[in-house]
């Protein structure tokens, strides 16, 4: 976007959103929306999200954020969210440039910009919000007077690929890393403000990771060779950060609520965070640990002070693993008791299927059925042994029983394809796995009538990530996971079973730039060139262009996708610190290779390295 683009007047925006679709995504003024005066505070702060208003609204972090800095009464937090396709072209036409939804500001007067990293395929509309934002693309083209862009999230643990279009990488959770930097800011800003120099100080802040004081050296045959600091006192090694005390956290007492539906339209209790199960796919389960649980009294403060607040009638119980939580089942009893003449709902996402007992779904729809889904990831036992998910056929067996006989019929099973070592007979596994529930629906007697059953089957393609064990896999091809899917909707083809799956365009994808290195900068900005932008979406996925990146920057794809790495290369991550040894993961590789499992850690110590926190938190 050229020029400084035209003031957008209240009669102009209506005039636009009279042609547009969900014109709501735009309007703000939601009830609980923090309302300031931008002027009477000293940080303008934009939080944006690279996605549409619906995705971002139901982000549990963004409202966590969104609220804890603007309780500060030296900050104003507003929210910017990437336009759809059709915003966007009226905004161009019209020389629009990308505003708040509290003020309608343009985002370039803001101090900070700062970006959520949830998944890969939001890069191109990082880059596309900036544009829109007559921010300069690259960190070394901004100057003093414009703002610092700032990202954090699961997706910034590698921040390579966007290393020349952020300022600053958050690593770990921000609640207090965040305010250390912005403290910093206006510290500068005092005492004479200078961009470079307060860059060069808040790189020295833990978990702050600022890409262009680091310098890349490849080897000759592409692989990263080191990676260095170009300054003293800047940390060759950038350590996550962490909340020790969940229950001393910050925890918002309302959140905004939406004029139009989103995709999760309702209240989320974060009962803990991280995860020791040891999933080897599994990102999050590496990158969240250590387990830190909130209390229930906690819980269920914060779950009443929502409910007056919103008057949201469903609560969704929110972590990697609910039913780990240790008091789970004297959480459900309170809020049930507390909640059952509201008719407030309770909903228990991420259901593991080892760990699930029948008074917890009883005790749930004494108000309505909520959604029930299980996630066994593999078909057979050999391959869940692979990939450490410590559940059994029995498992399944005894947890869709439990919920046919308290009168669902809708059961929804998620798996993965393309994992290390598969072979047909894991994915004859699946359906076999299907065929078993059908069994036991049929087999189940509850003396009332029932409707006809419904298994739904969900199958996503495996992309190795970053701080896993199987950081080092390679990844398969797009026509080999074609030929999975393509075996798996013949052979699903039964009454009762409905089968979707994810594109593997879109997944190959994926997988370069989760494990890509900052070369693939020049990818992602000619890949925006030439149109792409929202690519999770799949209607909204465009391959050419991608495809025409890649050939014109002569970057290699599959060297990022398709190729085993060796156990002794420098990675593009090596140099951030999650708390997970190298060491550790190399050992749980090895282990997987040849189906060893391991035992959750909460049940004996496996030495992973996070250990380095200190006493009594891991």
């Amino acid at each position: 976007m050229t020029g400084r683009g035209r003031k957008l007047t209240e009669q102009y925006l209506d005039k636009i959103l009279m042609t547009v679709e969900k014109p709501g995504r735009y309007t703000g003024n939601e009830y609980n929306m923090v309302v300031k005066d931008p002027g009477s505070v000293k940080i303008n702060f934009a939080f944006a999200f690279p996605d549409v208003y619906e995705v971002a609204m139901s982000h549990l972090g963004m409202k966590i954020m969104y609220h804890l800095l603007n309780d500060h009464r030296d900050i104003y937090c507003e929210r910017v969210f990437a336009p759809w396709v059709d915003m966007e072209k009226k905004m161009r036409e019209g020389r629009i440039p990308l505003f708040s939804l509290e003020t309608k500001r343009p985002i370039e007067e803001f101090d900070f910009v700062g970006f959520t990293l949830q998944y890969e395929m939001s890069y191109t509309n990082v880059i596309n919000m900036l544009d829109l934002g007559n921010i300069p693309l690259m960190s070394t083209e901004r100057g003093d007077d414009h703002p610092i862009i700032i990202a954090g999230g699961p997706c910034a643990y590698n921040p390579e690929p966007l290393a020349d279009f952020i300022d600053i990488f958050v690593l770990g959770e921000g609640e207090e890393v965040t305010f250390e930097i912005l403290e910093l800011y206006m510290d500068c800003k005092q005492s004479g403000w200078d961009r470079e120099g307060f860059l060069k100080r808040a790189a020295t802040i833990q978990g702050v990771y600022v890409p262009k004081f680091y310098h890349v050296q490849y080897n000759d045959d592409g692989t990263v060779g080191s990676v260095t600091p170009l300054y003293d006192g800047i940390p060759k090694v950038i350590k996550k950060r962490v909340i020790k005390n969940l229950d001393d956290s910050y925890f918002p007492d309302k959140m905004i609520v939406p004029y139009i539906n989103i995709v999760h339209d309702r209240i989320t209790l974060e009962l803990f965070r991280g995860c020791t199960r040891g999933c080897r796919f599994c990102q999050a389960g590496m990158i969240y640990r250590p387990v830190r649980e909130k209390s229930v009294k906690r819980l269920v403060q914060s779950a009443r002070n929502l409910i007056s607040s919103t008057g949201y009638e469903e609560l969704s119980l929110s972590s990697l693993s609910t039913t780990d939580y240790k008091q789970l089942d004297k959480l459900i009893e309170q809020l049930m008791e507390e909640n059952l003449d509201k008719k407030v709902g309770l909903s228990l996402p991420s259901l593991r299927l080892d760990s699930l007992e029948k008074e917890y779904i009883q005790k749930v729809i004494k108000v309505r059925k909520t959604g029930l889904t299980f996630a066994p990831e593999a078909g057979t036992q050999r391959l869940r042994d692979v990939i450490n998910k410590n559940v059994t056929d029995q498992d399944l067996d005894k947890a869709v029983r439990f919920a046919f006989e308290a009168g669902w019929h809708n059961i929804k099973l998620y798996f993965m394809i393309g994992l290390p070592t598969e072979t047909e007979e894991d994915l004859y596994g699946i359906v076999e796995m299907a065929k078993r529930v059908l069994d036991i629906y049929k087999s189940v007697k509850n003396g009332i009538q029932r409707k006809p059953v419904r298994v739904t089957i969900s199958t996503s393609s495996f992309v190795p990530k970053p701080f896993t064990p199987f950081q080092w896999v390679s990844q398969c091809t797009v026509d080999e996971l074609k030929e999975k899917q393509r075996m798996l909707k013949q052979l699903l083809r039964i009454k009762g079973v409905v089968y979707n799956w994810h594109d593997p365009e879109l997944s190959f994808l994926e997988g370069v730039f989760a494990r890509g290195d900052r070369r693939l900068g020049r990818v992602l900005l000619e890949a925006w060139r030439r149109g792409c932008k929202f690519d999770g979406w799949s209607d909204q996925l465009n391959m050419a262009g991608w495809r025409a990146a890649f050939d014109s920057t002569g970057i290699r794809p599959k060297f990022y996708s398709s190729r085993k790495r060796p156990e002794g290369e420098v990675l593009p991550w090596d140099h951030i610190d999650v708390g997970i040894t190298k060491d550790f993961l190399l050992r749980e590789y090895r282990r997987a290779l040849k189906g060893i499992t391991t035992e959750d850690c909460r049940v004996h110590c496996k030495n992973c390295g996070l250990s380095y926190f200190g006493e009594g938190l891991c």
